[in-house]
């Protein structure tokens, strides 16, 4: 069972593991042995709360699929235990950041002293312009 959140768990059958050679650096070691992890999560289909669920499929992450499936790939160690551990830790903050709810925005007008600031200080570079001119002008 991976605890994401004290009132948030994930059953381990919700994960779906598959081990693949790893890309990159590593010499002949890299092309024997498969120690990076794709990390399938189904987010649709996971014990997630709802509100969780929908703003999960609902962010632009280009690791979430259309059918609302989230791939992670895992392949930053040389060893399966870390590269397992750090798809495990990727897909926590994913979901930790899911559960915040954004503040709404309020819009604000600008104060009349900063409006007033805003056009001094438009008077004052204009001025300086105005004094850089030559006087045949």
């Amino acid at each position: 069972m991976l605890r994401i959140t004290p009132n948030i768990t994930l059953q381990d059958e919700e994960l779906e593991w598959q081990a693949i050679r790893a890309q990159g650096a590593g010499g002949q070691n890299v092309n024997k042995v498969s120690t990076a992890f794709h990390l399938r999560f189904d987010i649709r289909g996971s014990s997630l709360p709802d509100e969780v669920k929908q703003r999960l499929a609902g962010m632009r992450d280009q690791r979430i699929s259309g059918d609302g499936i989230l791939v992670i790939k895992a392949q930053r160690f040389r060893t399966q235990e870390k590269n397992r551990a750090d798809a495990i830790e990727r897909l926590r903050e994913l979901i930790v950041s899911a559960t915040r709810v954004e503040k709404k925005r309020r819009p604000t007008k600008p104060t009349r002293a900063s409006q007033q600031r805003r056009m001094d200080s438009k008077t004052r570079r204009g001025q300086t312009k105005r004094l850089r001119r030559s006087l045949d002008d």
